[in-house]
């Protein structure tokens, strides 16, 4: 390839990287034109301040969800089937079920065999009143449901972050059962902590209306019923001041993985803010029945096990749509929202670790990194121009496009610069020097070996090239299985690391050629100064 088209080629990728940099270099609000990159280099959690979690999903809770979900699919199908059952009740991880005679516990046999391959028999017993069985998931059925309670989970959490509105946050798997959470430069760490762990397990049930709450705390709780709470939240604080107690039948009629969508209103009268949800096609139809058959009585709308509201149905409501009101603050409103959309966590989870990292201390961060690239860099620059004169002047020249390039790469890919980004960054520098060092001392053994300045030239990159590719891919191979199986700062380090070497090959072999080239081979010289 001519010298003219080399050079056109490194111009133009200079020019690149400098394009991409210049939102950053402009700062957030700049306006800039339409043909221009409008991606800023985004900052790290250690960096520009966060929000540091370690979650634990509580997996085996999601194979008791899972068990009772079947609890109720079972008893639907045994109805179906016409199969005269006794009793069925989910326990833990544990079915008991109890059939009437022989003819009912083969029905049953059959209807397991087709239908609920995954359930087990683990126990059996026959007296004169029929048969009792104790059904259990299979073990792979276990496993795979605790799996999916991490995978969902993750995916939940992720498209929650989404709305949230936080760039870049890192959510990863961690472990069998933990999720790491990074969340830069979040402002409220207390809300999103709120809206990340909120299960968000929304349920329509009935109030048992046979006696209050206050009468079965005296008398008992009837068979089938719990009491759950309303709280009453003060406006000011927003702290709970108060519980009202509601007697409400266990049965769910319909749950919130139907709702399509779900939107924040305004209360004209009131002025406060409410949620609206829509149903899928399958929803409107359970809600429609749900209301039809119940007019004239108390629908609990219960959230994670506290209930929101509890409406009087005044007639069916057959149009796919309902609503949560309570005492909302407009945020509280919007991440309810946000968490019904989004969808309920498979299992609820806990917080094993939290770390908040306030922006003074990303900024010191940002400073003494920079400060250690500047002084490092400069050590470099000024030994190169030192030892190898002018020569070293033009790998000067190449390290600064090489910082270029890092920095406009890392904004144009979108990836995240880190504390130890910037350590990858300080190491790629040396390592482009190292590449230009052995360029340079193959060149002096050319030149004693009395070789004129093109030919020499020409042989030091010749025979220096193998030597320095091989180096690069190697570390470049390191860099990528930190990247794969890394994570958090691991893996910012793999990053820039991995930019920096094809960078950093790119100005010390070609970026320098072109400069010797321009100089040497056209005889602009006689004698390098090297």
């Amino acid at each position: 390839m001519s010298l003219k088209w080399r050079a056109s080629i490194v111009a133009l990728v200079a020019v690149l990287g400098l394009l991409f940099l210049v939102p950053t270099v402009r700062g957030p609000g700049a306006t800039l034109p339409g043909f221009m990159p409008q991606e800023r280099l985004h900052l790290g959690l250690d960096l520009q301040g966060g929000m540091h979690l370690v979650l634990e999903v509580q997996s085996e809770k999601a194979v008791e969800n899972a068990v009772e979900r079947m609890a109720g699919d079972l008893k639907q199908s045994l109805r179906d089937a016409r199969v005269r059952i006794r009793s069925i009740a989910a326990k833990g991880r544990t079915i008991f079920l109890a059939v009437r005679d022989a003819e009912a516990a083969e029905k049953l046999q059959k209807l397991l065999d087709d239908e609920f391959p995954v359930l087990e028999v683990s126990s059996r017993s026959t007296d004169e009143n029929g048969t009792s069985l104790e059904l259990r998931l299979t073990a792979p059925e276990a496993e795979r449901v605790e799996r999916y309670a991490v995978d969902q989970g993750i995916e939940t959490i992720r498209n929650r972050v989404d709305q949230f509105g936080v760039s870049e946050p890192t959510i990863v798997p961690q472990g069998e059962r933990r999720i790491l959470i990074q969340l830069p430069g979040i402002k409220d760490p207390e809300r999103a902590i709120n809206l990340i762990g909120k299960t968000a397990q929304l349920e329509f049930r009935l109030l048992d209306e046979t006696m209050t709450a206050d009468q079965a705390k005296v008398s008992g709780v009837p068979a089938g019923s719990e009491v759950l709470f309303q709280h009453q939240v003060d406006p000011i604080s927003r702290k709970v001041v108060g519980r009202t107690p509601f007697l409400v039948h266990q049965a769910v009629l319909m749950t919130g993985d139907v709702i399509t969508d779900a939107r924040v209103q305004i209360d004209q009268q009131f002025n406060e803010p409410y949620v609206t949800m829509n149903f899928d096609t399958r929803g409107k139809r359970v809600f429609g029945r749900i209301t039809g058959e119940n007019v004239g009585k108390r629908l609990a709308i219960v959230l994670d096990e506290v209930v929101q509201s509890a409406p009087v149905v005044r007639e069916p409501i057959t149009g796919g749509r309902a609503q949560i009101s309570g005492s909302f603050t407009l945020d509280e409103a919007r991440d309810l929202s946000i968490s019904l959309r989004s969808g309920s966590l498979p299992a609820p989870v806990s917080i094993l670790e939290r770390r908040t990292v306030g922006p003074s201390l990303g900024h010191d961060s940002i400073r003494a990194g920079l400060t250690a690239m500047a002084v490092g860099g400069l050590f470099v620059v000024l030994f190169m121009a030192v030892y190898y004169k002018t020569s070293g002047l033009i790998a000067d020249l190449a390290l600064v496009l090489n910082v270029i390039l890092i920095m406009g790469a890392l904004a144009a890919f979108r990836a995240t610069l880190t504390l130890p980004g910037i350590a990858g960054i300080v190491l790629t520098i040396g390592m482009a020097v190292d590449a230009n060092v052995l360029i340079f001392e193959r060149i002096r053994e050319e030149l004693r070996l009395g070789k004129t300045p093109g030919s020499a030239v020409e042989a030091g990159y010749g025979k220096a090239f193998i030597t320095i590719l091989d180096a690069n891919v190697t570390t470049f191979i390191a860099a990528a299985v930190l990247w794969q199986y890394g994570t958090g700062p691991v893996k910012g380090f793999a990053v820039t690391l991995a930019i920096g070497i094809l960078a950093s090959m790119f100005t010390a072999i070609v970026g320098t050629r072109v400069l010797f080239d321009g100089v040497v081979l056209k005889g602009a010289v006689r004698r390098l100064s090297i």
